[in-house]
C-alpha cells in the first residue's frame, strides 16, 4: 500500500471514529433532555420547571366574584375510573343548588360527567369494600354512597346529631380491614372568628365491609385541642418558648389586627391527614399496629410546620388521642414540615415505600404585612400560588421531588389540592384561580392536573 493509499485509509477510519463519537454523544445527550422531561424539570443549571402546569378545568365559577369553588377530591378506582368532587360556595346555595358535584371520567380526567349533587361541604371520596363513599359535613357529619363505582349515589346519611364539625378532602389510611380518616370537631364557641384552636382533630374507624351511611358502623377518638393542651393559651401566654410561636401576637378569643385588613387568628390546627409509620427502624414504629399518627397544616402565623399527634387503638377498641414524645420525653407539637402552613395531603406509595407530600410552598412570608401587594391575601405566611411535591421515606426528612403548578399573579392559585395514585401517575384536583378570582382564597376554578412518571423524580 503506497503512503497515499494509508494516509486515506487513516483518513477515513478518523472519520468514521469521529462519526461514532458524535452519534454516541448525540445518543446520550437526547437521552439526558429526555429524562429531565420525563422528570418534569430542566436541565442542570436551567430553573425548575412545574411538572404539570397543563391543566384540564373540572369546574369553573359563574360568577366568580360571588360564586367561589372549594374542597377538591378526588379518587381512582381499581378500574382506572376517576371519582371527582368539588362544591360552589357563596351565592350559590341562595339559588336554590346542590353545594357539591360529583363527577366521573373514564379517560384519564381529560372530560368529566356529573353524577350526582350533594349538600355536603369539605367532603372527601374514598373506597371503602365495594363501594365508594363521599364523606363532609353541613354542621353534623354526612355521608353518600355509591355501589356502582360512582355512577349513580344514594341520598345523604347523618352520622351525628347537633354537633359542628370541620375539615378538607384530607387522605384516608386503610389497615387491618378497616378505614381511617379524620374530621375535626367544634368543640366549644368561645373564639370568635376562626376557631382552629377549639378543633379536636377526631380519628374515625370502620370496617370496610360494613355499611359506612350508619353511624354504628363508625368508632371515634377522643379529642384533645390547642385551648386545653397549651399552658397559658387562654391567657394569651402560650408556653411555646424558643420556637417563635406565635410570630404575630395572640388575642384570644378574638383575632389580632396585624394591620389594616390583615388578621391573626388565635393558633391552632386543622385538616389532618392520618398515616402508620411501616418501616420498623423508626422511633415511631408500633409493632402492634396500633398506632396512627395525625399530621396537621399548623396556623401559627408562620411558616415550616406542621402539628403533629397520635391515636393508640386500645384492647377493648377504643381509641385515645395524645401527643407524640421524643425518646428525650419531649412533647413533639410542632414539627419542621415544608409547607405545613397550608392545606396538605400525603400518600403512601408501596411501591417505592415512600410518602409524597403535595402541599403550598411559601416564598415572601417574611415580607411586612403592610407592605404586602393590596391584591396579596391575609397575612404574609398565606400565600397560595406554587403547589409543591416532595417525598419522605419517614414523614420527617422530605425530599423537593418538584413543581407541580403556578398560579398567575396574586390571585391566582394552585392550593388545596387533593391526590391519588394512578398507575405511574398522580392526578391532582386542586382548588385554583386566574386573575378573575376575587382573591387567592376564595378561587374560580377547580383545575384537574397529572404528574406522570412520579416515581421516576426519587433521587
Amino acid at each position: 500500500m503506497d503512503q497515499r493509499s494509508a494516509l486515506a485509509l487513516a483518513d477515513d477510519s478518523d472519520y468514521f471514529q469521529n462519526m461514532i463519537y458524535n452519534i454516541i454523544i448525540k445518543i446520550a445527550y437526547v437521552s439526558i433532555v429526555g429524562w429531565f422531561a420525563l422528570a418534569g424539570n430542566a436541565m442542570p443549571g436551567q430553573p425548575i420547571r412545574a411538572l404539570a402546569q397543563e391543566h384540564v378545568v373540572f369546574d369553573r365559577s359563574p360568577d366568580p366574584l360571588n360564586i367561589p369553588l372549594y374542597t377538591p377530591s378526588i379518587l381512582r378506582l381499581p378500574d382506572g375510573r376517576l371519582v371527582a368532587a368539588s362544591e360552589r360556595g357563596g351565592t350559590w346555595q341562595k339559588q336554590g343548588n346542590h353545594r357539591a358535584r360529583i363527577a366521573i371520567s373514564d379517560d384519564g380526567g381529560i372530560s368529566w360527567k356529573q353524577q350526582a349533587g350533594a349538600d355536603i361541604i369539605q367532603g372527601r371520596l374514598f373506597k371503602a369494600g365495594n363501594a365508594v363513599y363521599y364523606l363532609g359535613h353541613l354542621r353534623d357529619l354526612k355521608i353518600m354512597r355509591s355501589d356502582d363505582n360512582g355512577a349513580t349515589w344514594s341520598g345523604e346519611f347523618a352520622l351525628t346529631s347537633g354537633q359542628s364539625w370541620h375539615q378538607t378532602a384530607a387522605n384516608v389510611w386503610h389497615a387491618k380491614g378497616n378505614v381511617y380518616l379524620v374530621m375535626e370537631r367544634y368543640t366549644s364557641h368561645e373564639i370568635k372568628g376562626w376557631p382552629v384552636g377549639e378543633l379536636a382533630p377526631v380519628l374515625m374507624r370502620a370496617k370496610e365491609k360494613d355499611d359506612l351511611t350508619k353511624r354504628e358502623s363508625w368508632t371515634f377518638a377522643s379529642e384533645i385541642t390547642f385551648a386545653n393542651i397549651i399552658s397559658g393559651y387562654r391567657e394569651n401566654k402560650p408556653q411555646l418558648s424558643g420556637v417563635g410561636i406565635p410570630f404575630f401576637e395572640q388575642s384570644y378569643p378574638v383575632s389580632t389586627m396585624v394591620t389594616r385588613h390583615r388578621a391573626m387568628a388565635p393558633i391552632g390546627w386543622l385538616e389532618t391527614n392520618v398515616v402508620q409509620i411501616v418501616d420498623p427502624d423508626h422511633y415511631w414504629f408500633d409493632p402492634a399496629g396500633a398506632t396512627f399518627h395525625l399530621f396537621m397544616r399548623a396556623h401559627t402565623g408562620g411558616t415550616g410546620f406542621a402539628s403533629l399527634a397520635k391515636v393508640t387503638e386500645n384492647q377493648d377498641g377504643s381509641m385515645t388521642t395524645s401527643l407524640v414524645q421524643a425518646p428525650s420525653g419531649q412533647a413533639m407539637l410542632f414539627l419542621p414540615f415544608p409547607g405545613g402552613q397550608m392545606r396538605f395531603h400525603v400518600v403512601y406509595d408501596r411501591r417505592t415505600k415512600l410518602y409524597w407530600l403535595l402541599g403550598t410552598q411559601a416564598t415572601d412570608s417574611m415580607t411586612r404585612a403592610d407592605r404586602l401587594p393590596v391584591d396579596r391575601y391575609n397575612i404574609p405566611n398565606n400565600e397560595r400560588q406554587r403547589l409543591a411535591l416532595h417525598f419522605s421515606k419517614n414523614m420527617v426528612d422530605w425530599c423537593f421531588a418538584g413543581l407541580v403548578a403556578v398560579g398567575p399573579g396574586n390571585k391566582g392559585s394552585r392550593h388545596y389540592a387533593s391526590m391519588d395514585i394512578d398507575g405511574d401517575d398522580l392526578v391532582i384536583l386542586a382548588r385554583s384561580g386566574d386573575r378573575n378570582a376575587k382573591s387567592a382564597h376564595e378561587g374560580n376554578l377547580i383545575t384537574f392536573h397529572r404528574v406522570r412518571n412520579f416515581r421516576a423524580l426519587v433521587y
